[in-house]
């Protein structure tokens, strides 16, 4: 089974819904799966320093800084609810995510899903700035990846602009929020959805593929 994932590594809901979607996976013995991420790039006008993220959130959402601290307190429970921690008090900056998208995609196969992981938990756990390439260099090294070729890898500057194609692409192809899951090709979860929805939808591309067999 093949899952696409599409998500941004700022995106606190693409966290939830990747939880619930590896926890409907650990119920799901049907098939064995293969994974892939996708970037989709919520605001790559960022710059790689960051901008302080409550000020950028309320000049983005046009909300006073009470009501971002309501969302941020909202999508914290939500996020303790699905078992994933979102310390927004340590969340300091708002960041550009191409590099940590580049860091994922050099990431090897074997090892890829628990970097996306950690790139998550650098971010919304330890509140450090995943648009520094450092950063994302101790990532990868912590993953036994090595830190010159990551380093020379995340600083080149056409599989960067590539990381923006595919961003835009998935655009095109109609995604227009994030996370967005689609399944054999076939199912699409769009959203960060109850483990049941996922099993639901993990059930029903495994039903489409063997009638698709049979026929």
């Amino acid at each position: 089974m093949l899952i696409d994932i599409f998500h941004d590594t700022v995106c606190p809901w693409c966290r939830i819904g990747k939880k619930h979607l590896f926890d409907a996976l650990a119920q799901f013995t049907e098939q064995a799966v293969d994974i892939r991420w996708h970037p989709f790039l919520l605001d790559d006008s960022v710059p790689n320093s960051g901008y302080k993220l409550r000020s950028f959130m309320q000049k983005r959402k046009g909300i006073s800084a009470e009501q971002i601290q309501k969302l941020f307190d909202y999508t914290q429970r939500q996020g303790e609810a699905a078992g994933v921690k979102l310390d927004f008090d340590k969340v300091r900056l708002a960041v550009n995510t191409k590099l940590s998208h580049r860091l994922i995609e050099i990431a090897p196969a074997n090892i890829r899903n628990y970097v996306v992981e950690a790139v998550y938990q650098a971010y919304f756990e330890d509140g450090l700035n995943i648009g520094d390439i450092d950063v994302l260099v101790d990532i990868g090294t912590s993953y036994q990846m090595d830190a010159t070729e990551v380093r020379s890898q995340l600083l080149d500057d056409t599989a960067l602009e590539a990381i923006v194609t595919a961003s835009k692409s998935a655009q095109l192809k109609g995604i227009t929020s994030v996370p967005f899951f689609m399944i054999n090709n076939k199912v699409k979860v769009d959203g960060s959805h109850s483990v049941e929805v996922f099993l639901q939808a993990l059930n029903r591309a495994a039903l489409m593929d063997i009638s698709a067999k049979i026929w």
